[in-house]
């Protein structure tokens, strides 16, 4: 469980399974374009990526300090967050920037890809296309069954609970923003 799973745990739990599940979304549409630069051997797009992975680190631990700060320090919702505008669209947007900002990702997707025999000239459109479906759906498939599994406790969340999942899970993904940043500092052992 990263960052993105603790984030929409806690979205869900002080916003509902609506919210928690479109978050999810965002990290679902990140993986969907990293499976396509993959899955399609896009070379010079995916060089780029990794070699800007440093800014793209930077900018993910900056945003996920950001948001530790943020949610642990939030009070909770006294109501579900509105299921509709800015509210959603901002919590797939997170999701998806988060997602994006970790170049580390279309590397997995690439070896994944290779060892299926993907990444040649001879795969073929069909059956990349068709891999990178079953990736989004897979994807989207986890997300809703976490947000839906997590909303069926939700009711037990009183509102000095909601504060220590806000701090717990506030903790937590400022711990993976200093991680993050910390991989900047020091070498990534290969």
């Amino acid at each position: 469980m990263g960052p993105i799973g603790v984030l929409c745990i806690r979205r869900t739990l002080a916003d509902g399974r609506v919210s928690g599940f479109v978050s999810g979304m965002g990290a679902a549409t990140a993986d969907a374009l990293y499976g396509c630069i993959a899955g399609f051997g896009v070379a010079t797009i995916s060089s780029f990526l990794v070699g800007q992975q440093f800014w793209f680190r930077l900018i993910g631990a900056l945003f996920l300090g950001y948001l530790g700060v943020k949610t642990f320090c939030s009070k909770p919702a006294e109501a579900p967050s509105k299921v509709a505008g800015k509210g959603l669209a901002g919590a797939y947007a997170s999701t998806l920037i988060l997602t994006l900002t970790n170049p580390m990702t279309i590397l997995a997707f690439a070896a994944i890809f290779a060892g299926l025999g993907l990444g040649n000239a001879g795969a073929g459109y069909t059956a990349g296309a068709l891999l990178v479906l079953g990736v989004f759906l897979g994807s989207a498939a986890w997300w809703l069954f976490l947000s839906a599994g997590v909303g069926l406790f939700r009711a037990w969340f009183n509102e000095p609970r909601l504060r220590w999942v806000n701090r717990l899970s506030g903790g937590i993904i400022g711990g993976f923003g200093l991680l993050a940043f910390l991989s900047l500092v020091q070498p990534v052992p290969k």
